[in-house]
């Protein structure tokens, strides 16, 4: 349908076998009884969600997340996904993604995503050494991963991505390279490479936090985080992966179209708990209590949370820090076209100060970041907050 405008929806399983001790997002392990007491509130939510959107709105792509959505049934997924096709308009080639942990997947499991319109899979693997993904408390070996990707493909899938983490206590850059290595021969269409961060709240943060870290295996210093970036964009470049967002790598034509639409501030939605929506000028999130969330999720307006209307500079700001994470940066003439002002009306002293310092250039219509200006990328956005119009 023309002028239907684009919109990603995320639907969040909160659920994993067990929690890796790096990890703050809302998951934990449960019960059948609970995920399909959840699973049962979530296709309620789905269909309640369909019935408040104005139909001007087109599915383009879906993301699975969590937790580790593998870890419902393959029935489980069937519906979800089969609910999904039912409640909305659903683009003809809308990106459909789902996250899976090795020692969760199946045959059947995958023969149900597929034959449900799964058409890309994100594998947390992490590090292709053992030591260290059990230093990261993950479920999985290296071979149990190479046996669910192999299996993955078998059951054809074309569109896979792996994650993987650097910085992990006690790795050297010897050991990252050889987790590329391992990674990229085997052909992935996508790589999501980010750095370690100690969270709070976290069981790491109890082990490293605040100069902790004695009796265990120390973090990687800063000169080797430093060396380990830079040999990630040489060594997949050499594999034909092209760096398009800080962090993600992808062969041509298999970048991340759900995760683009964040960056670039598409409109989206989220079903499940304390799963973020942002549809127009509005920001919120669901519930994050599991009890409220599955005795109240069939009246939407009782599980959102923190309802944010965003002013126009709350906007711009994220305009430029979110656009400013992809490789090619953000555009002038959209910019202009989004806010109805010129963008050097906006932040002309701030680009002129980052240019003078070597952090950002521009390329015809484009400003991105210089690999310097990558490098000190948290230095750069926060030139853009709170926006001054000239």
């Amino acid at each position: 349908m023309r002028g239907q405008k684009e919109l990603g929806l995320y639907i969040h399983i909160p659920f994993c076998i067990k929690k890796c001790l790096y990890c703050d997002f809302l998951s934990f392990s449960s019960d059948e009884r609970i995920r399909q007491l959840y699973i049962d509130t979530l296709l309620e939510e789905l269909r309640g969600l369909s019935s408040q959107l104005d139909s001007a709105y087109q599915v383009s792509t879906v993301f699975i997340g969590g937790g580790t959505p593998s870890i419902l049934k393959a029935e489980q997924a069937e519906s979800l996904l089969q609910a999904v096709k039912t409640s909305f308009h659903l683009a003809k080639e809308a990106e459909i993604t789902m996250e899976a942990n090795p020692g969760t997947v199946d045959k059947a499991k995958l023969e149900a995503w597929r034959c449900g319109g799964v058409s890309r899979i994100s594998l947390g693997l992490q590090s292709a050494n053992d030591q260290e993904l059990r230093l990261l408390g993950r479920i999985h070996t290296f071979q149990e991963f190479l046996q669910t990707y192999e299996m993955a493909r078998r059951e054809g899938f074309w569109n896979i991505n792996v994650d993987l983490i650097s910085a992990i206590p006690g790795q050297t850059l010897e050991s990252w390279k050889k987790t590329l290595a391992a990674v990229a021969g085997l052909g992935p269409e996508h790589i999501s490479a980010y750095s370690l961060i100690v969270e709070e709240k976290t069981p790491f943060h109890e082990m490293y936090g605040e100069g902790r870290g004695k009796g265990f295996p120390r973090l990687p210093d800063e000169d080797t985080e430093r060396a380990i970036y830079e040999v990630t964009e040489e060594t997949l470049l050499k594999y034909g992966y092209m760096k398009y967002e800080i962090s993600n790598y992808a062969r041509q034509g298999f970048e991340c179209k759900h995760n683009l639409g964040y960056w670039e501030r598409r409109e989206y939605l989220g079903a499940g708990l304390g799963a973020a929506s942002l549809i127009g000028h509005m920001r919120y999130h669901n519930t994050e209590d599991m009890g409220e969330y599955l005795e109240w999720a069939g009246k939407k307006t009782d599980i959102c949370r923190e309802l944010e209307h965003l002013t126009i500079e709350e906007e711009m700001e994220e305009f430029m820090f979110l656009g400013l994470r992809k490789t090619e940066g953000v555009s002038a003439a959209c910019f202009r076209e989004t806010f109805g002002i010129d963008i050097g009306r906006v932040y002309g002293p701030q680009l002129d100060r980052l240019g003078s310092m070597g952090l950002t250039a521009v390329s015809g219509d484009r400003i991105y970041l210089t690999k310097r200006g990558t490098d000190l990328s948290n230095r750069v956005f926060v030139e853009f907050m709170e926006p001054k119009i000239q």
